[in-house]
């Protein structure tokens, strides 16, 4: 990957992503639908401050515009970090078994693991304070909401995958049903209060 994917014009993303090149891959894919989210969450509180019927909140909605430029931001460093641990970790996995270097491999195999994780935790954090605006904003951007929601649910599904595909090359057994069960936990969380969000946006 040569430049950041958000520095990338849609279709030339698109056709990168879907050339014969590992990166981007899907835990990029992953973090960029997360900024995604946040940024459609952001535009229903775009159209919700400074709004008279919604004036008690206005100081929590300022908040919450500042709150989802940064999830934006971290979603898109997490794309990029990802594709970093990515290519460190193929590297070394090419080395010949041999070489001096692949003594790195189990610290490459646990940040390509952790980038992952990272993202499934971003998820639950932004899927938290949609269900809080869901409360708050502007009801004709429910929907929008709505679909930030599921866009944030989805990033954190794909990111557990990523997680998954690592786990078989982590040697410590005890340290893999970890990891596995705070992914499926964080998945449940974010298939739960996607609902809830769901839910609030229909009312």
């Amino acid at each position: 990957m040569t430049k950041p994917l958000h520095e990338m014009p849609l279709g030339k993303l698109l056709e990168s992503t879907a050339s014969k090149s590992p990166t981007p891959g899907g835990g990029a894919i992953a973090a960029v639908t997360g900024a995604l989210g946040a940024a459609l969450a952001g535009m229903s509180v775009a159209f919700s401050v400074g709004k008279k019927s919604l004036a008690e909140h206005e100081d929590e909605l300022q908040q919450a515009a500042d709150d989802l430029k940064q999830m934006q931001h971290d979603w898109l460093g997490l794309s990029q970090a990802d594709a970093s641990a990515y290519a460190e970790m193929n590297r070394l996995q090419r080395l010949d078994e041999g070489d001096p270097a692949r003594a790195g491999l189990a610290a490459a195999i646990q940040a390509a693991t952790n980038v992952p994780m990272q993202g499934c935790r971003m998820a639950e954090t932004a899927l938290h304070k949609f269900e809080r605006l869901s409360g708050i904003t502007n009801r004709w951007l429910l929907s929008d909401l709505a679909i930030a929601a599921v866009l944030a649910e989805a990033a954190c599904r794909a990111c557990a995958w990523n997680v998954r595909v690592n786990l078989p090359s982590i040697e410590d057994a005890t340290r893999r049903a970890e990891l596995d069960a705070e992914a499926a936990a964080l998945v449940r969380t974010c298939r739960e209060l996607t609902e809830r969000v769901e839910d609030a946006c229909k009312a």
